[in-house]
């Protein structure tokens, strides 16, 4: 039996995209969190500090979830796999609109993140017909 998969699966354009993302979503946390990080002036801190650690956790978990859904055999876990990545970067949409609002300067950036995401989402719809 022939098989799509490559010898090896970081060689999958959806893979290296993942990989893309995490290191965008990582660049983008790292310069936000400098503007979020002080405290206001009433002692508390910003809550959009914790979307930018979100962006990157959810982020991180891309590419791991496709090498799951590529080397899994069991179609039904398959399928939670691709659901737990459509899902992964659907949050990633949504918590780049939240830090879009946020006070900061590098909330410039995350248009460029939905840019990718976009790519990744056509990606990862002619990837999953292979599978």
């Amino acid at each position: 039996m022939i098989s799509n998969t490559p010898l090896n699966l970081s060689e999958l354009p959806i893979y290296k995209k993942a990989q893309e993302i995490f290191a965008l979503s990582q660049n983008i946390s790292t310069y936000l969190s400098h503007d979020l990080s002080s405290l206001r002036s009433d002692g508390s801190e910003d809550s959009d500090i914790y979307f930018s650690g979100d962006i990157v956790q959810q982020s991180v978990s891309l590419a791991p979830e496709i090498l799951n859904a590529e080397l899994e055999r069991n179609s039904e876990r398959k399928y939670k796999h691709l659901a737990s990545l459509k899902h992964l970067t659907n949050l990633l949409y949504k918590n780049s609109y939240r830090l879009e609002r946020s006070n900061s300067n590098g909330k410039d950036f995350l248009p460029i993140l939905r840019s990718e995401l976009k790519k990744f989402k056509k990606l990862q719809s002619s990837w999953m017909l292979t599978l």
